[in-house]
Order: structure tokens, then C-alpha cells, then sequence
């Protein structure tokens, strides 16, 4: 059984390997922005308009709804990014359908790459918001002590966000695999549609932790009123 789409690996010169995780990640990525550009290419201003342009006004509207929900005042300024990483999980999740397709979320590679995304993400939208020098300053808020914790605490929340996405993509494809083995086809195929929903999830829930932490970096601290710090 294979743990891994890292372990399908179509060429290989040498060290150079072209795997599994490389080609369906760029097959998807290419997949995603020929769609985009399909849909977007006949844009309508007017009353009547095609149901795919309604399609993707539903999605862009219920996206900048759940980043503004998160706290971030202006959704449209990070809707490029977290909308990308919200449709890419959930994409890679869904063409599981797709007979020979093994989604590239199944990699620790890929969603490493992703939690990556995110903590560069991190304080580009933080520095963008309040500046260099307020930004890292809100390392050592309260005290200068807690640099070093606050330090951990980015390295290890991109750990988690790396590891819990391909734990729960990878455990739904274990579970499938093992199934077809021991059991009738009707029942893996009940378990695929539940797959399929828990992907779509494990989409919301990282483009989610991403808003949150984007959240947290750009918040900017109001200062106390004089009257309550004369109190």
C-alpha cells in the first residue's frame, strides 16, 4: 500500500526524480488557472448573467464573508491568497474521483509547501499593516522574555498546520485502500464520499487557521484613552 504519492514516480535520472506529488500538484495548479481564466474571461456587469459567473460570485462572496467573520477588515486585500489556498486543498480533495489521481495533499512535501505559504504569509501581511518596526515589536509584548517563545510559537504552528492536513488527507486514503481490500466495492465507495467531505473540511478549516493567523498579525493595538491610563 502506498503511504505516499511521493512513492509513484513516473522518471527518474539519477537523483532527479519526477514523482507522483510533483506532476498532480502542477496538473492541478494548471487545472485551477485555466478555469479561472475560462470563467473570468466573459465577466457580465449586467442583470442576466451565465450560471458559471453566478457560481463564482456565490464562492468569492462566501469567501470575503468567512475571512471578514475572522476579523480581518479589509477581505478583498487577502481573498488572492486564502482563497487560492482554500481552493487548492478542496480541488486536490475532490478529483480524488478521478480514477488513477492520487491528491497531492497526501504528501508531507506539499503541505509542508503550503504551511510555508502561510508563515511567509505571516508577517508580509503583518509588516504591510503596521510596519516594520511595530510588527516585531509585537514579538516582545508583553516583555522582551517572551521573544523567544513567540519565535517557537510561529515554527510550531506551521509544523501543526503541515502535519494535521496530511495526516487527516493521508489516514481518508489508508482507510479506503485497506477497505478495498477486505471488503465489497459499495462500501469504499460510501467511505470516498465521506473522503470527499472531509476534505472539504480539512480546505476550511486550514484556510481558516491561515485567516486567524493573518488575523492576529495585523491587528493593530489602539492605544488606552488618557483617562483610563490616569486611572
Amino acid at each position: 500500500m502506498r503511504l505516499s504519492p511521493d512513492q509513484i514516480i513516473f522518471w527518474q535520472s539519477g537523483f532527479f526524480k519526477l514523482n507522483a506529488t510533483i506532476v498532480f500538484t502542477w496538473g492541478l495548479m494548471l487545472v485551477l488557472a485555466l478555469g479561472a481564466k475560462l470563467i473570468t474571461r466573459k465577466l457580465s456587469t449586467d442583470l442576466k448573467r451565465s450560471r458559471w459567473q453566478n457560481l463564482l460570485e456565490i464562492v468569492v462572496t462566501r469567501i470575503l464573508q468567512q475571512i471578514e467573520e475572522v476579523g480581518l477588515g479589509d477581505p478583498r486585500k487577502y481573498l488572492g491568497f486564502l482563497g487560492t489556498l482554500f481552493l487548492f486543498v478542496s480541488a486536490a480533495s475532490l478529483c480524488t474521483v478521478i480514477p488513477g489521481y492520487e491528491p497531492p495533499t497526501g504528501s508531507l512535501s506539499t503541505t509542508a509547501a503550503l504551511a510555508l505559504c502561510v508563515f511567509v504569509a505571516v508577517p508580509f501581511f503583518g509588516i504591510q499593516e503596521q510596519g516594520v518596526s511595530k510588527y516585531l515589536k509585537s514579538y516582545m509584548e508583553p516583555t522582551f522574555i517572551m521573544l523567544p517563545f513567540n519565535i517557537i510559537s510561529e515554527i510550531s504552528r506551521t509544523l501543526a498546520l503541515a502535519v494535521r492536513l496530511f495526516g487527516n488527507m493521508m489516514s481518508g486514503a489508508m482507510i479506503i485502500g485497506i477497505l478495498l481490500t477486505i471488503t465489497p466495492f459499495i462500501f469504499p465507495i460510501i467511505m470516498t464520499a465521506l473522503g470527499l467531505l472531509t476534505g472539504m473540511v480539512q480546505a476550511y478549516i486550514f484556510s481558516i487557521l491561515a485567516s486567524v493567523y493573518i488575523a492576529a498579525a495585523t491587528r493593530i493595538r489602539k492605544p488606552k484613552p488618557e483617562t483610563e491610563a490616569n486611572e
